[in-house]
C-alpha cells in the first residue's frame, strides 16, 4: 500500500504542471561600457586545462569606433562562470588604429593559439597569432596569418582546425583607394589562408585578389564549418536577405560559387558550430524568416536553431534575446563540459549596439529540447 501511494504521488509531481523544468540559459558575465572603456566586444572563450573559463576579448579605450584604440583583455572564471577575474591586458595596442576580433584554439599539444587583428588603416587589415604554453598567463611573438596585403576582415571565433590537422581563416578582402573610408569597398572578395603546421607558416587559397566585388550582393565576414563527408561549407554575411554559403572539397583551397543559403538574416554575421555530443549543427544568428517578430534590417533577435542533415534543414529557431531596441551579433562558441558557452555583443540604443558584452550559458538538456 505504501509503494502504491509513493508511486501516486510521484506520478502527480511529474503531471504537467509539476515537473521539473528543463534548465534555461544561464547570463553569466555582462560587461557594460564605461567612460573609461566607452566597448567591449569580438571575444572569445576556452576552457583551461584546469577547468577554469577564459574570456579574452577586444576593449576599447580611446572611443568606440572600430578604428578606435583597443588592446585585448583576458578575465578568468574557476567557478563555473558565477564569478570572474578583474581584466588584464594579454595583447596591447599594436597598428596605427588598434587590435581586435579574437580567435582562440587549443592545439593537440596543449598550447593555445590567439588570433587577432591589427588595425592600420582603411587599406590595411591583417591578422596575427601568438601562441601560449602557460595557459593564456602570456603569449609569445607574432606570427602573420594574413599574408597578403590589403584590407583582410577575420571576425571573431573564426579559427577552424579541420579533421586533417589542417588550420583555416576565412577572411574578406575589401579594397580601397586613398586609405579613406570613401575609397572603401563594401563589398568583399573571399579568401582563405591556411596553415598545415600548427599555425607556424601559412598560404593562402586560389582566390584572386584582382577581382572585381560582386555589384549585385555585399559579401562580408565568412565563417567555415567542416562538414561529416569532409566538404568545407563557408557561411557569409550578405544583404541578399540570407546567410549565403559556398563549398570546398579540397580543404579551403577552392570553392565553389556563393548561392543564397537558408538562414534568413539581416546584413548581420552568424556562427555556426558542430555540438560534440551529438555531432549536429548549431546555428546562433538574427532570424529574420518570420518564425519570430523582427524590425526590418536590425540585429534582432538572437536565436539559436540545430541542424541534424549538414545544415540542409534548420529547427525551428529558439529565441536567446528578442528585445526589439537590441543589437546582437559577433557570437562565439565554445563547448565546456556539458554547457555550450556564448559571448556576443548585445548593445541597444542607449548603450551603442557594439559596446556591451554579454556571455551566455546553454546546458545541453536546453539544446536536445525539441
Amino acid at each position: 500500500m505504501k509503494t502504491f501511494i509513493f508511486l501516486f504521488t510521484f506520478l502527480l509531481w511529474i503531471s504537467p504542471g509539476h515537473c521539473l523544468e528543463t534548465p534555461g540559459p544561464e547570463e553569466l558575465l555582462v560587461i557594460n561600457p564605461s567612460s573609461e572603456f566607452p566597448r567591449h566586444s569580438e571575444g572569445d572563450v576556452i576552457q583551461l586545462k584546469n577547468g577554469s573559463l577564459c574570456l579574452v576579448y577586444t576593449r576599447f579605450f580611446g572611443g568606440a569606433h572600430d578604428d578606435s584604440a583597443a588592446e585585448i583583455v583576458a578575465m578568468t572564471s574557476s567557478d563555473g562562470g558565477d564569478t570572474w577575474s578583474e581584466p588584464r591586458v594579454l595583447v596591447e595596442r599594436e597598428g596605427d588604429k588598434n587590435v581586435m576580433s579574437v580567435s582562440l584554439l587549443r592545439l593537440e599539444d596543449g598550447e593555445i593559439l590567439l588570433f587577432y587583428l591589427v588595425k592600420n588603416g582603411w587599406c590595411d587589415l591583417k591578422m596575427y597569432v601568438r601562441r601560449s604554453s602557460d595557459e593564456l598567463q602570456a603569449v609569445g611573438e607574432k606570427t602573420l596569418v594574413t599574408v597578403a596585403d590589403g584590407y583582410h576582415v577575420v571576425n571573431n571565433d573564426r579559427v577552424v582546425q579541420l579533421s586533417t590537422g589542417r588550420l583555416v581563416v576565412p577572411a574578406a578582402l575589401h579594397r580601397c583607394i586613398g586609405d579613406t573610408r570613401e575609397g572603401w569597398s563594401n563589398s568583399a572578395i573571399l579568401r582563405v589562408f591556411y596553415s598545415d603546421d600548427q599555425g607556424k607558416s601559412w598560404r593562402v587559397d586560389q582566390s584572386d585578389p584582382k577581382a572585381e566585388p560582386d555589384k549585385e550582393v555585399v559579401l562580408q565576414e565568412p565563417g567555415i564549418v567542416e562538414l561529416k563527408d569532409g566538404r568545407l561549407m563557408m557561411y557569409i554575411r550578405t544583404n541578399g536577405g540570407t546567410q549565403y554559403v559556398r563549398f570546398s572539397s579540397d580543404q579551403g583551397e577552392s570553392w565553389t560559387k556563393y548561392e543564397p543559403g537558408n538562414l534568413a538574416s539581416p546584413l548581420s554575421p552568424a556562427t555556426i558550430e558542430r555540438i560534440p555530443w551529438s555531432g549536429d549543427l548549431v546555428a546562433v544568428w538574427n532570424d529574420h524568416s518570420g518564425w519570430h517578430n523582427y524590425p526590418p534590417g536590425k540585429r534582432t533577435p538572437h536565436c539559436l536553431a540545430v541542424s541534424k542533415d549538414e545544415g540542409k534543414t534548420w529547427s525551428k529557431s529558439r529565441v536567446l534575446e528578442g528585445d526589439p531596441d537590441g543589437w546582437y551579433c559577433y557570437t562565439s562558441m565554445t563547448f565546456a563540459d556539458d554547457r555550450l558557452i556564448l559571448s556576443y555583443c548585445a548593445g541597444d540604443k542607449e548603450v551603442g549596439g557594439l559596446n556591451r558584452l554579454k556571455v551566455l550559458a546553454l546546458p545541453r538538456e536546453w539544446l536536445e529540447m525539441e
